[in-house]
């Protein structure tokens, strides 16, 4: 088993400014709503950027929310290329807010790109259509005094990636859970992974709130795990206050071999620990300097300043990403096992 482990110093988060603003950003979700289109507006008649309902009720258990669709360009025998746009997903291709009807001959509704239908992929498209979205986002709870909990899967590259979130009183949030896991639908259980992730933000609160001469929590507040067949792997941070005010996190990676893998693993370790434990300090160290950025770009906006502030964000548009994406992506919502789950 190989354990690494760092210390670096981050700049201190204030309580009151993350609370405030977490509450604010959930008031401002609470109070949108969704147009026939699909857009999502905030009270103030703003949309919220890059996010479409695409099924369902607003705010509502199992409403699935994605971004805009593209349209997909025919090839030069005016067939509509194999790809996100010609199959519909689990729910069939007569779904609400999916090109996959488009493809197969039906109506657009909410989320479909404007723009004219062809027959799919088993016709002559004479026209550009829709596609589906690869990735999308399913709310499973939304109780903003309680819990919320959403669950994204994505396909992209031939691989099929599950999200699922869990904030706990999503106002002042205590604590946030999420799993992960990810598989090749054409592949054996080597591309199967797993992994869990919990951050008690409470007990986080109680331990930068300790004098600095005191021990450290005795259980860290942010812990995961990961699982593969050839390999588990635990990751720990612990905050600790310093005498400056400033936060000096510790992380622990620990990395166990299973099966065959652990005598050579055990071999390699050996002859490449230094640039491993290089690469892991190294990854820390990025880490913190990106913290230490994003705190010192958040402006200390409070009240309505803090509202607007978050509100902007929220209708800003991002740049356009690169969408071409080579192949026949896998459906994101088809059922699978997903291998071994982190325990």
């Amino acid at each position: 088993m190989a354990r690494l482990t760092h210390t670096v110093t981050v700049a201190p988060l204030d309580r009151g400014w993350f609370e405030e603003a977490a509450g604010t950003l959930v008031d401002l979700l609470d109070g949108s709503r969704a147009r026939a289109d699909g857009s999502v507006l905030l009270a103030d008649g703003r949309a919220v950027a890059g996010l479409r309902l695409l099924k369902g009720r607003h705010l509502r258990s199992g409403a699935r929310y994605g971004e805009v669709p593209e349209p997909v360009t025919p090839g030069a025998d005016g067939r509509v290329p194999a790809g996100p746009g010609t199959d519909g997903a689990a729910d069939g291709p007569s779904r609400s807010g999916t090109a996959g009807s488009g493809a197969a001959g039906g109506s657009s509704g909410p989320g479909t790109a404007a723009g004219p239908t062809g027959s799919g992929a088993s016709g002559g498209a004479a026209a550009t259509v829709p596609s589906a979205t690869v990735g999308a986002v399913v709310l499973r709870a939304w109780r903003p005094a309680h819990s919320v909990e959403v669950e994204s899967r994505v396909a992209e590259d031939g691989l099929a990636l599950r999200l699922k979130v869990r904030l706990s009183e999503p106002r002042r949030p205590r604590a946030l859970d999420l799993s992960l896991s990810g598989h090749r639908p054409d592949g054996g259980s080597l591309y199967r992974f797993s992994g869990r992730g919990a951050a008690d933000l409470a007990a986080w609160w109680a331990a930068v709130d300790r004098l600095p001469s005191a021990l450290p929590a005795a259980r860290p507040p942010v812990t995961a795990r990961a699982a593969h067949r050839l390999a588990k792997a635990r990751l720990t941070v612990t905050p600790h206050p310093a005498d400056d005010g400033s936060w000096r996190i510790s992380v622990v990676l620990s990395v166990r071999g299973r099966w065959l893998l652990r005598p050579v693993g055990a071999v390699a370790l050996f002859f490449a620990r230094r640039p491993v434990e290089r690469g892991f300090r190294e990854a820390v160290e990025n880490a913190a300097a990106q913290w230490n950025t994003a705190l010192a770009e958040l402006t200390p906006r409070h009240g309505e300043a803090l509202r607007a502030e978050i509100a902007d964000a929220l209708t800003e548009p991002e740049p356009e990403p690169d969408k071409t994406v080579p192949g026949r992506p896998a459906d994101p919502w088809r059922p699978a096992d997903i291998g071994p789950e982190a325990r």
